[in-house]
């Protein structure tokens, strides 16, 4: 997850569901932002900590910290000097993805099938709007940090990238620069909210509308592949936060002619989705084994 979200355009939450860990991240949040809260709030803090799910907690946040923090360096460097490989290898990740989190759904139906049609479409246009300006108050950073939050919990939708739609990327990494903590505790307080009303949203879905929630958020994956498509011809540009020219608006396009990179580039994608594909396989068998034992031991009983 952690490496995912040092990409611009790939969600931490796309890895997540892929894990198989996305069910128990969203109901650790909403217990974490309930639950533990309210204790908290009442002083009973051995209780309060007694709650918090330590063994799956920990171990997630070292990995995506870690990765951050030892890997940034490579991957800057890799997407500034090889940037159609990184973007190969993620958009094998993020298409086979998709299929393989298609097989968590019961059985399709119509409802479904539109479901996943539309989330594709939406995600599709997404990933391809022009960025606009929005105010600087601090009512318009609280709303950002909800939504930016929302977004790098969703499969397949870059936080940071939202955040560039709205106008608030680099008002952000300003906000950072010049220590302006008024405007960064308002948008972390955003955040706050934002994560602990959709991780309870997406948690109720889950309990009573499964099949058409994959159906959602695989449709997001799909649909948010055209933001990684590894070739790409630079339409318009802007300044980002350390005075260099980068790209605002890109159009995808094919290779002009087949050579060692863009072969080496379609090796990337097909590692990429191997990588997918084995690691769905290795969750497949690890809920047929826990279902196997739960049945044993209701046999038991």
């Amino acid at each position: 997850m952690g490496t995912a979200d040092l990409i611009p355009g790939v969600s931490g939450g796309t890895i997540a569901f892929l894990s198989g860990i996305y069910e128990e991240l969203i109901a650790s949040i909403k217990l974490v932002t309930g639950d533990v809260l309210r204790l908290f709030i009442k002083l009973k803090f051995v209780e309060a900590i007694k709650l918090i799910p330590f063994k799956f907690l920990i171990p997630l946040a070292v990995g995506l910290f870690g990765a951050i923090f030892l890997l940034a360096n490579l991957l800057s460097y890799l997407l500034l000097t090889y940037p159609v490989f990184v973007w190969a290898f993620f958009f094998g990740l993020v298409i086979a993805s998709t299929f393989v989190v298609t097989r968590r759904i019961n059985k399709w139906g119509a409802v479904d099938m539109i479901g996943f049609g539309v989330a594709t479409v939406g995600a599709y246009i997404l990933v391809g709007a022009v960025p606009v300006e929005t105010p600087s108050e601090l009512p318009f950073f609280f709303l950002a940090g909800m939504i930016a939050i929302v977004a790098m919990i969703l499969p397949g939708i870059s936080g940071s990238f939202i955040l560039l739609l709205l106008g608030k990327y680099q008002q952000v990494l300003g906000a950072v620069t010049s220590r302006d903590f008024l405007t960064l505790i308002v948008f972390a307080l955003g955040a706050v909210f934002g994560i602990a009303l959709f991780s309870r949203v997406l948690s109720w879905l889950f309990a009573k509308h499964h099949d058409i929630s994959v159906a959602i958020l695989a449709g997001f994956m799909l649909g948010s592949a055209r933001k990684i498509w590894p070739w790409k011809e630079v339409v318009e540009t802007r300044i980002n936060s350390h005075g260099e020219v980068v790209p605002l608006i890109e159009n995808n396009i094919l290779p002009s002619s087949i050579d060692i990179s863009v072969i080496l580039a379609i090796i990337l994608a097909v590692v990429g989705a191997a990588i997918v594909i084995y690691l769905g396989k290795m969750d497949l068998v690890k809920e047929q084994t826990k279902d196997l034992t739960l049945k044993q031991q209701k046999a038991a009983r």
